[in-house]
């Protein structure tokens, strides 16, 4: 099964999104499709890939697409931040101990 098959929509969704933006980025600046793939490090077929929002493409890829345009991949730094893991501090909330006791000392006899 193809990892394309797998992608809930809303990932492919967010993919197609992003891919446009590229291609609206890149010929804002007048850059090829031929230049722009020199230059992120990939074939031109590669590149024509990630402005489709080819989930097979690897993510280096589309961060270094971004990085040469000169937009913020700062998205992707909040995206996996530990403040900002709502799921993972509420699962950290319910593991927590409903009381703490302190340990008793062993007394010298």
């Amino acid at each position: 099964m193809a990892s394309d098959d797998v992608l809930p929509n809303r990932l492919r969704r967010s993919l197609i999104t992003l891919g446009n933006g590229l291609n609206i980025a890149r010929r804002r600046r007048k850059l090829t499709l031929a230049s722009m793939a020199e230059r992120t490090g990939v074939t031109r077929q590669t590149y024509g890939r990630v402005e489709k929002g080819d989930p097979t493409v690897a993510i280096g890829t589309y961060v270094m697409a971004m990085f040469v345009l000169g937009l913020d991949a700062g998205a992707l730094e909040k995206a996996a931040d530990p403040q900002a893991d709502e799921t993972g501090s509420t699962l950290h909330i319910a593991e927590l101990p409903s009381s703490v006791r302190t340990k008793r000392t062993p007394q010298a006899k």
